[in-house]
């Protein structure tokens, strides 16, 4: 016998297949998530959406602030009707964004386009630029603005280095309004930087086309970049809308608090404080809130259903 039959071959167990690791359980995976999630969840339950149910309540009560909420159904919205000082309040707004947001817009792509051109410091003027957009609403350029439109403010002071005899701005009905007007186009630095984002992205090969075609920059600029540009004009559109509908801050400063002269600056979140704040009427003004909140949402799903008609997007054939 010899030595190879003598040596037997080893059965070979088979392969142990690999354990396949368990996936992370969604409590090990999430609980980092819900942890950095948890300020801004009990910020949107507890400061805007209890908030936003309480005012929709006070709505139909009348509150004072002293004295526990009394409902009244719809009285609240049916006083509105009646109400002088509500509509003008309304008619003082809707003229404010009318002629506000399109000036601002305008002025915004305008400078926008001049810095386009790679000037140089062109980062030192886009910080400057921006900066209005930071402080105009605050209180100390409100402030600013009435020192400059004032009887003896600067614009009068300038006015009179050419024999013009200025006005009181403030005090006339007539041209209050336009110098919160003035205050809102000057705060055009944000749409601004919007705007010389989307220039940036417009290809150089469609501007070369147009020169060859024998466009001129005015032709180049309705033609190709104001088409290619309207995604952004719409987003700055709905952006300074709402915000347009929200002011306060300059109206109360520069009049007092009151509005004037004779109503001509009574914006609708003015008048809105005056009934909440000064009248004590809180289910007056949660009424006239949730008016506001259902017109800017009107107003805004009317943007979006008419920029079909205006805004063309890169991928449309």
């Amino acid at each position: 016998m010899t030595q190879e039959t003598l040596v037997r071959p080893v059965a070979q167990s088979p392969p142990v297949p690999a354990r396949r690791r368990r996936p992370p359980s969604f409590r090990r995976q999430g609980g980092a998530a819900h942890v950095f999630l948890l300020p801004f969840l009990l910020g949107l339950v507890f400061v805007t959406a209890v908030p936003l149910l309480a005012s929709l309540y006070l709505s139909f009560t009348d509150y004072d602030l002293l004295h526990d909420p009394e409902l009244i159904g719809l009285e609240n919205f049916q006083r509105m009707v009646s109400d002088e000082r509500f509509w003008a309040s309304v008619g003082v707004t809707l003229r404010y964004v009318l002629v506000s947001v399109p000036l601002q817009l305008a002025f915004a792509l305008l400078l926008a386009v001049v810095l386009d051109k790679g000037m140089r410091g062109l980062a030192l003027y886009r910080s400057a630029f921006y900066l209005p957009s930071l402080l105009g609403s605050s209180v100390a350029v409100a402030i600013l603005w009435r020192q400059l439109f004032g009887h003896e403010g600067l614009v009068n002071g300038v006015l009179g280095w050419f024999g013009v005899e200025g006005e009181s701005w403030l005090q006339n009905p007539d041209t209050a309004l336009s110098t919160l007007v003035v205050l809102n186009v000057w705060t055009f630095g944000s749409p601004m930087i919007i705007f010389l984002a989307g220039l940036r992205q417009i290809p150089e090969e469609l501007y070369e086309a147009a020169r060859v075609d024998g466009a001129g920059k005015v032709r180049q600029f309705w033609s190709v970049t104001v088409p290619l540009l309207t995604p952004i004009v719409f987003f700055n559109l709905v952006l300074q809308t709402i915000g347009a509908f929200q002011a306060f801050t300059q109206a109360h400063i520069i009049s007092g608090g009151q509005g004037g002269p004779l109503d001509s600056t009574l914006f609708y979140t003015l008048y809105l404080y005056q009934q909440g704040f000064q009248s004590f009427n809180m289910g007056y003004a949660s009424a006239m809130a949730w008016v506001l909140l259902v017109v800017i949402g009107i107003v805004t799903a009317a943007h979006f259903l008419l920029s079909k008609y205006w805004v063309f997007y890169g991928d449309e054939r």
